[in-house]
């Protein structure tokens, strides 16, 4: 069983005092996003760089290096310079689901230290309408029965994640069927080329509006803000599925402590602005705000959850 460890500040010693608290930023500072632009993720990470901007009179320049489900990026901000002007913006499940799934990384978690658990987001499962569920039971019922086939944004994303969830919880047959982001994903289910799929919400919202997609639930803790009249796994009675995903703030792991601490909180303070949670809201988001110990700690937890479903279910990368 794999243990998830992240990296502690080590390095103080090393960069001057006077430097590490007084002078950073001295330059533009990088935030790599490690998937696409236009997600989620992205739009939280450039709204939080305006914050930082702001903050530390500094550019705070977003750079886009997708790939291998966020390991790319991760891997370029592990062997970046420790000085605070690299830094990782991701989700949780490069660290929480990948170890478990891909069998060598150019990385260890232990390389790159957490500083702020941003925000939360729950998946939302729906389906075409020509298959008729109109519950979880439904769902569930048919995938015993029948199987039923899933799509997912890519191997190893929080979609594929949820497929294999739902074997382990309830017995369902599900082919996993991946593509290459959630526009696609979403696209297979519009044109009933798949059952259904455990997809970002934003993403689905729009044609469950028209119609075109019918919601059966959320796998996060509370309704969605987006989409409040569609319930919850646990209200469904399915608990054991729920699953959310978490944004996450991620320095080199021998990053000075004052350097450290003065970008996390930083960002904690841009989260607190009312115009931050709006911009939350409009992603169905929710704001977490778990920093350092406390941060890792959840990433741990979430590791620890995800990997004994993988092995149950043996999840690779396809």
């Amino acid at each position: 069983m794999k243990q998830l460890v992240f990296g502690a500040a080590l390095a103080l010693a090393a960069v001057p005092a006077a430097f590490a608290q007084g002078d950073w930023p001295s330059r533009p500072v990088k935030l790599i996003v490690n998937f696409p632009a236009g997600r989620p993720l992205d739009v939280l990470a450039r709204s939080v760089g305006e914050a930082l901007q702001g903050q530390f009179k500094q550019p705070f320049v977003v750079e886009n290096r997708a790939g291998a489900g966020g390991n790319i990026g991760a891997d370029a901000v592990a062997k970046a310079a420790a000085d605070g002007h690299t830094v990782l913006f991701g989700i949780d499940s490069t660290f929480t689901v990948n170890p478990h799934i891909y069998k060598g990384m150019a990385f260890k978690p232990a390389d790159l230290r957490p500083l702020v658990v941003m925000s939360s987001s729950g998946l939302l499962v729906g389906v075409h309408p020509s298959n008729g569920f109109k519950t979880m039971a439904d769902l569930v019922a048919a995938g015993k029965a029948k199987g039923v086939s899933f799509s997912s944004a890519g191997s190893g994303s929080p979609g594929h994640l949820a497929a294999e969830m739902f074997t382990d919880a309830t017995g369902m047959k599900i082919t996993h069927v991946p593509y290459k982001g959630n526009a696609p994903a979403v696209t297979a289910v519009l044109s009933g080329e798949v059952t259904g799929g455990v997809l970002a919400t934003p993403g689905m919202l729009p044609h469950v509006k028209a119609g075109k997609v019918t919601p059966l639930a959320v796998t996060s803790r509370q309704r969605s803000q987006l989409a409040p009249d569609v319930p919850t796994v646990g209200e469904a009675g399915l608990p054991q599925l729920e699953q959310e995903v978490l944004y996450v703030v991620m320095v080199p792991a021998a990053t000075p402590e004052p350097i450290a601490q003065k970008l996390q909180q930083g960002v904690a303070e841009a989260l607190t602005r009312p115009e931050m949670r709006t911009r939350l809201q409009s992603l169905d988001m929710h704001h977490e705000g778990q920093q350092g110990a406390a941060a890792a700690k959840r990433l741990a937890d979430l590791s620890e959850r995800y990997g004994k479903v993988i092995r149950a279910t043996g999840m690779k990368v396809e």
